[in-house]
């Protein structure tokens, strides 16, 4: 079994991905769809995931499909420094349209 997110394998019995909550699907299912690192720009980063989260909401309702990748160690106490860095990731084609999303929500905030 693989999640179609994360790609991450894991053991046969687990339907559900312990990292993201996707459902998993079989290996088959997912040959051929694998994610391309070259097709994909980082759009926006931030230091908690439910930002990101929040902004990946909105770009879904523009149907932009979006990543987000938090590179969050959760074993290490809160520090200064940028230890803790969420990044949103898009396809190359929609990141024009996606960063003029995020840019709307950011000159909403500012109102």
């Amino acid at each position: 079994m693989i999640c179609p997110s994360c790609e991450y394998e894991y053991v046969e019995g687990t339907t559900i991905c312990p990292d993201c909550g996707t459902e998993l699907i079989p290996n088959k299912e997912f040959e051929g769809n694998l994610l391309n690192p070259e097709d994909w720009v980082i759009v926006y980063t931030c230091p908690e995931t439910y930002v990101a989260e929040m902004i990946k909401s909105n770009l879904s309702g523009a149907d932009i499909e979006s990543i987000v990748l938090a590179q969050k160690d959760s074993s290490y106490p809160v520090t200064s420094g940028d230890l803790a860095v969420v990044k949103l990731l898009v396809k190359k084609k929609d990141a024009t349209e996606a960063l003029e999303i995020i840019n709307d929500i950011s000159n909403e905030k500012e109102i």
